[in-house]
């Protein structure tokens, strides 16, 4: 019997400080409520999660060239990704991404378009399957359930 399928979930710098880090923009919940959370609606949708966090953007690319591997070798079916300031500065996250057959989705849990000028442009946008923005830690379910359904 074959497995579920796998969909990652990349998120980059300073996401490992939710809860703590700007509240009033970024909610009370941690990286450790939201990846509870989405466990539980993984197993619901019948696939596997794989949830990392990384200061460091090479962390994140390794992680999305290991995404497109076959899946019986540890590929995954789709990545959500939350590059945090990383969407705004770093292309070669932004080739990374454009660079692998995986579908990605692009996370934030603030609205960048609603905030200062130099976060209203992402590099990443334009190379992912969809983007969601400014809903919170629902984004992150909302983006789960798109990825359970996409096709590789």
């Amino acid at each position: 019997m074959a497995e579920p399928p796998l969909i990652m979930v990349l998120n980059g710098p300073n996401l490992n400080l939710l809860g703590t880090r700007e509240p009033d923009i970024y909610g009370a919940d941690t990286l450790d409520d939201i990846a509870g959370r989405l466990e539980d609606e993984a197993a619901a949708l019948a696939v596997r999660l794989d949830m990392r966090q990384s200061n460091h953007e090479g962390h994140l690319i390794d992680w999305l060239h290991e995404s497109a591997a076959p899946a019986e070798r540890g590929g995954a079916h789709a990545v959500i990704i939350n590059p945090g300031a990383l969407t705004h500065t770093s292309i070669a996250l932004r080739d990374a991404i454009g660079g692998i057959a995986t579908p990605v989705i692009e996370v934030h849990l603030s609205n960048i378009h609603a905030r200062e000028s130099f976060r209203r442009r992402s590099h990443i946008s334009p190379v992912v399957h969809g983007t969601i923005a400014g809903l919170g830690p629902e984004g992150y379910s909302l983006a789960l359930r798109a990825a359970a359904r996409l096709k590789r």
